[in-house]
């Protein structure tokens, strides 16, 4: 770390508080990966949020090497999108290192962690998260294990979407008893769902439009289209099929809430 003795030093005479001098040094903390990967090891401490190794155009070997090294740096990672045909390697490869593995139901994401890490869950910090079909499940559970890497619950209630409405509202309920600080709807089609739950609570919602469709507006187009452009308030939305940003999105805002009560 190239200007590590200038901090200490600031900090040292007193023109550095302590919480200054994390941050700057969370800032330049960066583990070099031989020549394929920087990791960001002090994001948790900087931001709250776990490193995610998007797996996309990686090699096996290297998906190994760089969730190991995250993990031995931060106790946790998020291993997002593998391929299909390769998510029960990358457990399997991960587990054989001793590390405690979850697979995202119908998932290609998983969170991986050091059987020694203590995982702080945050007093009071939970969110919700709803997938409208079963087809939309997989985005979902990707903003669950996100929200579970930085310490929040999740209340979780899937194919509940407008087709048969009624299947809301006592998922609602429970979310809304529970008193979560987000809530994230998945939906895919035309993505109305978003729209009906934004309209009904008074927590922010988070909307993300999944590539479920087929027809005009297939791909998530109609359901991305749809959210954007709804006319309930309180509703923010993602890119299509993006649960990993759902999830920290609304983590972040329940760990805010929770700090406040």
């Amino acid at each position: 770390m190239a200007d590590l003795h200038s901090i200490l030093d600031r900090f040292a005479n007193g023109t550095l508080s302590l919480s200054d001098a994390e941050k700057e040094i969370s800032l330049h903390a960066i583990e070099k990966i031989g020549d394929i990967a920087k990791l960001d090891i002090n994001r948790e401490m900087r931001k709250g949020m776990p490193e995610i190794v998007f797996t996309g155009n990686k090699e096996f070997k290297d998906i190994i090497r760089i969730a190991l090294a995250a993990i031995r740096n931060n106790g946790q990672v998020v291993v997002s999108r593998i391929r299909k045909n390769e998510v029960s390697k990358v457990a399997t490869a991960l587990r054989r290192k001793n590390m405690i593995v979850e697979l995202g139901r119908n998932s290609t994401t998983l969170l991986a962690s050091d059987k020694s890490f203590g995982r702080k869950m945050i007093t009071g910090a939970s969110i919700g998260i709803m997938a409208a079909g079963t087809s939309d499940i997989g985005v979902a559970e990707e903003a669950r294990l996100v929200a579970k890497a930085m310490g929040c619950a999740a209340v979780a209630s899937y194919d509940i979407g407008i087709a048969g409405m009624h299947r809301l509202f006592p998922a609602l309920k429970e979310m809304m008893s529970q008193q979560v600080g987000a809530i994230v709807v998945v939906a895919g089609m035309e993505g109305a769902l978003a729209s009906v739950v934004a309209s009904m609570v008074d927590v922010p919602v988070i909307g993300v439009p999944t590539s479920v469709g087929y027809g005009f507006g297939g791909n998530g187009i109609a359901a991305l289209a749809s959210m954007l452009q709804s006319c309930t308030l309180g509703l923010a939305v993602m890119n299509i099929d993006n649960g990993v940003g759902a999830g920290a999105y609304a983590a972040t805002i329940a760990r805010r809430t929770a700090k406040r009560n």
